[in-house]
């Protein structure tokens, strides 16, 4: 078996007791299953939810809080309750681990991106397992993003990962409620992740999580969507994880992906750069940029709107207002103004860098044909 870079992203639901608390032997069960992982050769990365789980308790709450100055002041509590916890089972086996907390605006910043990316792959390059759970303390919107799926799946993307194990309490992805249906039918495989599937998948998660299977398909979609194949399951035991690496889980394989895969740099471009304007391009333009994949030149651009500055990200739009990827531009909104619609001679003889790309290719990304 190949060496492989694997995310497991653990919920709460699967590291609680039935009161709702962090349990320890639970915790334990799956430090035991990454180590047999880690010692098959595997590089691993943890998305571990359960900071509110391990805090409320010692703040005498009697049982999860439910508002968000609640979960915060738990996850204050708990996040280091429950790195301890890591720590300590993590020793038994002679591996160093690693904290980092993330929340959304740490992948819209592109500096923090790449930060982020440096740091994940400087620890794997020590050998250390670092553990990632959303900065939950401070985030609000964060308390209700999916339970770590979606960071789950961006985290996958971000430091190119193999293979991404969302483990959960439900044995996989099935056709209806399995809770409510006794008939209902498991998918065993699965090539990518339909309308129809999102329609059936229920909304809320368990009483001490936030992701429902809709949050789980979502970051299955697009993790394939950039490259790394998807497992949705459970199960216990020293060698579970080994063994869903082997095609042996007890759940749901997603997709081996195909098509377009995204580096870093148009990951954060597609995904989570903030547009500070829009162009408007013709026919001939989006044919270059989306048959041809050529640069953006100032001919085909026929409307500027917002006001930028050289180095923003934009989107680019065609005539009709569909949406058709975004882009880093060369110039500011003031300079393309001066020179749309005008041929790349003239137009380059006009601007300070004698440059006649308003976006490069390279700081481009197609967002109609990269399935984001």
């Amino acid at each position: 078996m190949k060496k492989e870079r694997i995310v497991v992203k653990i919920g709460s639901s699967s590291l609680t007791n039935p009161g709702g608390e962090l349990s320890r032997e639970k915790l334990n069960g799956y430090t035991t299953a990454i180590a047999e992982l880690r010692k098959a050769g595997h590089q691993v990365i943890l998305i571990s939810s359960g900071a509110v789980a391990a805090g409320f308790s010692g703040l005498k709450y009697p049982s999860r809080p439910v508002t968000v100055a609640g979960k915060q002041a738990a996850a204050a509590v708990g996040q280091g309750l429950l790195m301890q916890a890591y720590t300590e089972a993590f020793n038994q086996y002679g591996i160093e681990t690693g904290q980092i907390l993330l929340t959304r605006s740490n992948f819209s910043n592109k500096s923090q991106y790449q930060n982020a990316y440096s740091t994940l792959s400087e620890l794997l390059h020590r050998g250390v397992l670092p553990i990632i759970n959303e900065n939950d303390s401070i985030a609000v919107d964060e308390l209700t993003f999916g339970d770590n799926d979606m960071l789950s799946a961006l985290v996958g993307g971000l430091i190119h990962a193999d293979c991404l194990m969302i483990l959960t309490d439900i044995n996989g992805i099935y056709d209806s409620n399995p809770k409510t249906n006794p008939d209902a039918k498991r998918y065993h495989f699965l090539s990518e992740i339909t309308p129809d599937l999102n329609d059936q998948a229920g909304e809320s998660g368990s009483s001490v999580g936030t992701g429902g299977m809709k949050s789980k398909l979502e970051a299955a979609d697009t993790a394939l969507s950039l490259g790394v194949r998807v497992f949705i399951g459970t199960g216990d035991g020293p060698v579970f994880l080994t063994d869903i690496l082997a095609g042996k889980g007890d759940g749901t394989y997603i997709g081996f992906p195909g098509g377009f895969i995204l580096n870093s740099k148009k990951q954060w471009l597609a995904l989570h750069s903030l547009p500070a304007g829009e162009l408007i391009i013709d026919s001939g333009a989006k044919t270059a940029l989306l048959d041809k994949g050529k640069s953006l030149l100032p001919a085909g651009i026929t409307k500027v709107h917002g006001t930028f500055e050289s180095g923003a990200v934009v989107e680019v739009k065609d005539t009709k207002g569909q949406l058709l990827g975004k882009g880093q531009v060369n110039m500011s909104a003031e300079e393309i103004k001066e020179i749309r619609g005008k041929s790349s001679s003239d137009a380059a003889a006009l601007t300070v860098t004698n440059r006649a790309e308003v976006i490069h290719r390279d700081e481009w990304v197609n967002i109609s044909k990269e399935r984001i």
